[in-house]
């Protein structure tokens, strides 16, 4: 039998349904753009959520986010423009400015801050939330911060350049991996018309943000537009080409957990009496009161 006859074929994965991002705001009156997460009908397991915020009026984000709980997920803030910095209950402090990224494991329990280092100019950027399974919400607490030149950047052929902020891209290993949901985090920038292939596990749900211009999907083309998310379907392949005015996609991938979701605001468990203990835990002061590890961070390359 020929060499060829015997690969497996390649199957591409199609836009399955298009989220545009609505408006809202969150902490003490951010502005921002919700897609993933704008309600409980539209998570992507495990992703529970994407914010974008982006902003040049200090108005919409300058009171920041002041110090609130988290518990039963994951956070990833991934900073584009503007400064911004993390305090959290393990005493930690970070500050995160134009590429860098904070993963934080919330767990059994976090309270933290990421409140604006600045008082004009653009700040823009995303958070993305990543549900864990029940045998990991109630481990340690831990966070880290990746600075940007520790985030490994491939240069694709012709006008295609890829953020490897998370698992592996061909040879490039980013600077988070080994987790249960063995994340994907791709930041896709394309030149007009360029076009980006590359393979995706089958294992793994998939979707895309564009946040600049719109995106054609798959083999059929499909348009994504500009600010929306799009849910691939099934596949082990992913194929986006940028409009004729270039564009930026977010790719995020990740193992499904397949568990029964109960959120709280800022709470998200498997049933409802571990919501009530969480939010008990919190008011009687019993919350987060463990030292606050730090996630290894592997060198990128």
């Amino acid at each position: 039998m020929p060499e060829a006859a015997q690969r497996p074929a390649v199957t591409t994965r199609s836009l399955q349904r298009s989220i545009n991002s609505v408006a809202t705001s969150d902490g003490a009156g951010v502005k921002l753009r919700r897609s993933i997460g704008a309600s409980p009908f539209l998570r992507h397991d495990p992703f529970l959520m994407l914010d974008e915020f982006y902003s040049d009026d200090p108005d919409d984000y300058i009171e920041g986010f002041p110090a609130h709980p988290h518990r039963g997920f994951e956070t990833v803030t991934y900073m584009l423009d503007g400064r911004m910095q993390h305090k959290d209950s393990g005493g930690n402090t970070g500050d995160l400015g134009p590429g860098d990224v904070q993963w934080m494991t919330a767990a059994r329990g976090i309270v933290h801050s990421e409140m604006p280092q600045q008082t004009e100019g653009r700040m823009r950027g995303f958070q993305l939330w990543i549900n864990l399974p029940a045998g990991e919400k109630m481990k340690p607490a831990a966070y880290c911060d990746i600075p940007s030149e520790r985030i490994p950047v491939m240069q694709f052929a012709a006008g295609v350049e890829v953020k490897v902020i998370a698992g592996v891209l061909g040879e490039a290993r980013g600077p988070i991996h080994g987790l249960s949901t063995d994340p994907r985090f791709y930041d896709v920038r394309l030149a007009p018309r360029a076009v980006f292939e590359a393979p995706l596990p089958p294992s793994h749900n998939a979707f895309l943000y564009a946040y600049e211009g719109e995106a054609r999907v798959g083999d059929a083309r499909s348009t994504l537009g500009h600010r929306s998310a799009g849910l691939l379907s099934e596949g082990d392949a992913v194929r986006i080409e940028a409009g004729d005015a270039g564009a930026r996609v977010l790719l995020l991938a990740g193992i499904p957990i397949g568990e029964p979701i109960v959120q709280y605001g800022p709470f998200v468990m498997n049933t409802r009496e571990e919501i009530e203990q969480a939010i008990a835990d919190y008011q009687s002061g019993r919350f987060a009161r463990d030292r606050v590890a730090r996630i290894p961070v592997a060198a990128g390359g």
